[in-house]
């Protein structure tokens, strides 16, 4: 994948980095012991005085609801590559599950009965999938419960900050078919952002992640992320496309 030329005195954005890990490869380590952020910290102050609804009009039934959790997981950029510009660990499905195949989502899943609370459940399911190491994961926050209407979850977004990296790959090709690590310099250049439309109506962000198309309730978080962050850049939001095809197969 290359990178695109700018004229502009900003730094040259880059590709998102897609990783084809079924067994093939993996996204080697960053240095250890790396210091989050400012802007992390940032979202962790703000969240609290950020009404939920902010986050999604979907809201946590009074009752119901299966809970679960995904891990928001920022880092180091994989190997110490491209440094100043920090990664955000996401998945791409599996092309053959039965709901949302192909999708782009954080790593995460329904809480078993021996999770503690979110944090455990997002930390395991993220290390089934990927592999991650939750010891080398700081805790930054949890963010309001949101919820998914399709399948009656009640997700805690877990935010994290990977001090600690450790290899990546594909653990269960069954639910997950990419480990993807994308350069937080990506997601704020403008030109990769803009509004998707859905046939039922559905209008949220988006993000290209060169072939893939991040969008919906993993789109939309993360742009409020970025917001709260500050690092937002101002972009299009009247530019509008259709979802692709592959995108509208929710259940088979």
């Amino acid at each position: 994948m290359t990178s695109r030329r700018t004229s502009s005195p900003t730094p040259e954005p880059r590709s998102a980095r897609v990783i084809h890990s079924g067994g093939t490869g993996s996204i080697p380590p960053g240095p250890p012991g790396i210091p989050r952020p400012a802007w992390l910290d940032r979202v962790a102050d703000l969240v609290p005085a950020v009404d939920a609804h902010w986050f999604s009009r979907f809201q946590p039934p009074e009752e119901g609801g299966r809970e679960s959790a995904v891990l928001m997981l920022f880092g180091p950029p994989p190997g110490g590559a491209d440094s100043g510009s920090e990664h955000i660990v996401l998945i791409e499905r599996s092309h053959t599950m039965r709901t949302q195949p192909a999708q782009i989502a954080f790593p995460g899943g329904s809480r078993d009965p021996g999770d503690e609370d979110s944090v455990a459940t997002a930390l395991r399911e993220a290390e089934e999938e990927t592999g991650i190491d939750p010891s080398g994961v700081d805790v930054v926050d949890v963010l309001p419960s949101l919820y998914l209407p399709p399948a009656n979850f009640v997700v805690a977004p877990v935010l994290g900050w990977w001090s600690h990296p450790s290899p990546l790959s594909v653990r269960d090709a069954a639910e997950v078919h990419e480990v993807l690590s994308v350069p937080i310099s990506h997601l704020v250049d403008p030109e990769t952002r803009f509004t998707v439309t859905h046939p039922s109506g559905f209008v949220g962000p988006a993000f290209q992640l060169d072939h893939l198309l991040l969008w919906g309730f993993t789109a939309g978080l993360v742009s409020r992320v970025l917001d709260l962050a500050g690092l937002t850049v101002e972009w299009d939001e009247a530019r509008r496309r259709p979802l692709p095809e592959i995108y509208l197969r929710e259940r088979r």
